[in-house]
């Protein structure tokens, strides 16, 4: 089965074809760990979980890396503003380390509530100072630099693709840019590679280099961690669609002109979750968003928060209110309870021959996770196999948990209800009935069956075998 993505870059649905047969390399733009991830940053993040999660149902070995950014993000994307990290600090009466730990934390915790498999590789910006400076050098000794103030820039009029994952040449670019305030830059959309106390005189944060004493900018960290652990080329880029335009075009610039081969083959980028009240996506700076945290306040698990992401594609914008979370709080309940219900029926059924009639439904379910990940309809082939009565109930328990598998519900942790035991007698009169049928007595065993009905208990033969119930 082959699996079809929309490749921003490409602006197309492409087959997926890896670098190196049966395995993929991804890396995802990790949280900036400033302050708690929003539930529109979660979003991304279950969509990438829904990916990895399709790569190795479909077979791939996967090698999944994100970074943790500690340190260089500035409050403005384009150079400008203050180091969140610092900024964080200063208000909260903490040291950016300590600001640096305590959301990392949170974050992965998030993630663990959400169903979110951790990254195979999770990688510190503060701790690959000497890579990022390593990527730097050699893109000073290809000719793409230049100082100024102190600060070492990417020059992108040296990049002629410069801007085609937005889908802009650079003229274009350069002609909507707005004023840049940096006066060190010799163009507005040239980026900082390397800052020095030139710039910021408290930055918290600095190492040593080649161009003075200093940190490193935002958009370096990336492009030194991917190349460091899944090398100069690789299959799978993810983040936010509001990465495109800067922090991923940035990125491609200085990997491609450091390397002097492209450097991704296959970008996915997550669309806003958006608020009813707001025309524009979620966003902390705006002040206008909420964490898991407070979903969880108002009564609401993680998992229902999962079930109404999953509930839309991840490319289209998702408009978040309450009464949708709460519809799918609803439709997640009722997905648990019925796949208790069948896990009670089939555990009460009497062992019969039966082969797995729900491969074909999870075949089916494959096929349109496989088509750019279209989780809407395989909700929709979950519940059909589920409701699908020619079914016996374990068949639709196994299928519906490898279907789990991929979209991460937690259905494997359904507990079976209880069912109190027969009491002697009757456990003896389904014994009995059963001895009738095999005799073919047909007689005795439908007698048997309305002794069994006086009593409470209805007895049904199922393609998986007899089974019982309390009326």
């Amino acid at each position: 089965m082959s699996l079809r993505l929309f490749n921003t870059l490409s602006r197309e649905i492409e087959e997926f074809r890896p670098l190196v047969p049966g395995q993929a390399g991804v890396y995802a733009c990790g949280p900036t760990v400033y302050n708690y991830a929003h539930i529109g940053n979660l979003r991304t993040y279950i969509s990438e979980d829904l990916l990895l999660r399709t790569l190795r149902a479909l077979g791939y070995g996967v090698k999944h890396v994100m970074n943790v950014t500690d340190v260089g993000h500035l409050t403005d994307d384009a150079d400008q503003g203050e180091d969140k990290m610092v900024r964080s600090a200063r208000e909260q009466g903490m040291t950016v380390w300590q600001i640096a730990e305590f959301y990392t934390r949170a974050f992965f915790a998030d993630l663990a509530e959400l169903n979110v498999e951790r990254p195979g590789v999770v990688c510190r910006a503060t701790e690959h100072i000497p890579a990022m400076i390593e990527l730097i050098l050699r893109l000073e000794e290809r000719g793409f630099t230049y100082q100024a103030g102190g600060n070492v820039y990417f020059d992108i009029s040296r990049f002629p693709d410069y801007g085609r994952l937005t889908g802009q040449n650079l003229e274009d670019l350069q002609a909507g840019a707005r004023v840049e305030l940096d006066a060190g830059k010799r163009h507005p959309l040239d980026f900082v590679l390397w800052f020095t106390r030139s710039k910021f005189e408290h930055q918290a944060m600095l190492w040593d280099s080649p161009w003075g004493r200093g940190y490193p900018g935002w958009h370096i960290e990336c492009s030194a961690m991917s190349i460091k652990y899944l090398g100069e080329q690789f299959d799978i880029h993810c983040g936010g669609i509001d990465h495109v335009p800067v922090h991923h075009t940035n990125e491609i610039a200085q990997s491609e002109a450091a390397t002097g081969r492209k450097w991704v083959n296959y970008w996915l980028h997550a669309e806003f979750l958006v608020l009813p009240r707001e025309s524009e996506k979620m966003s902390k700076s705006a002040g206008n968003f909420l964490t898991l945290a407070a979903l969880k306040e108002r009564g609401f698990a993680a998992l229902d928060y999962r079930y109404f992401c999953l509930n839309a594609h991840y490319r289209s914008q998702l408009q978040f209110s309450f009464e949708a979370l709460e519809a799918a709080r609803n439709a997640r309940r009722n997905l648990a309870e019925r796949i208790a219900r069948l896990r009670l029926e089939a555990s009460s059924a009497v062992p019969g021959a039966a082969e797995e009639p729900e491969r074909g439904a999870v075949q089916a379910f494959l096929e349109e996770l496989a088509d750019d990940l279209n989780s809407p309809r395989g909700l929709a082939a979950l519940w059909g196999l589920l409701r699908e009565e020619g079914l016996p109930p374990a068949a639709r328990v196994r299928g519906a948990l490898a279907m789990d598998r991929v979209l991460g519900l937690g259905l494997d942790r359904v507990e079976t209800p209880r069912e109190e035991p027969l009491d002697e007698e009757s456990q003896a009169l389904v014994e009995a009935r059963a001895r009738a049928r095999a005799a073919r007595d047909w007689a005795r065993a439908d007698e048997l069956r309305e002794a069994l009905r006086g009593r409470g208990v209805l007895v049904e033969d199922t393609a998986d075998g007899v089974r019982w119930k309390r009326l």
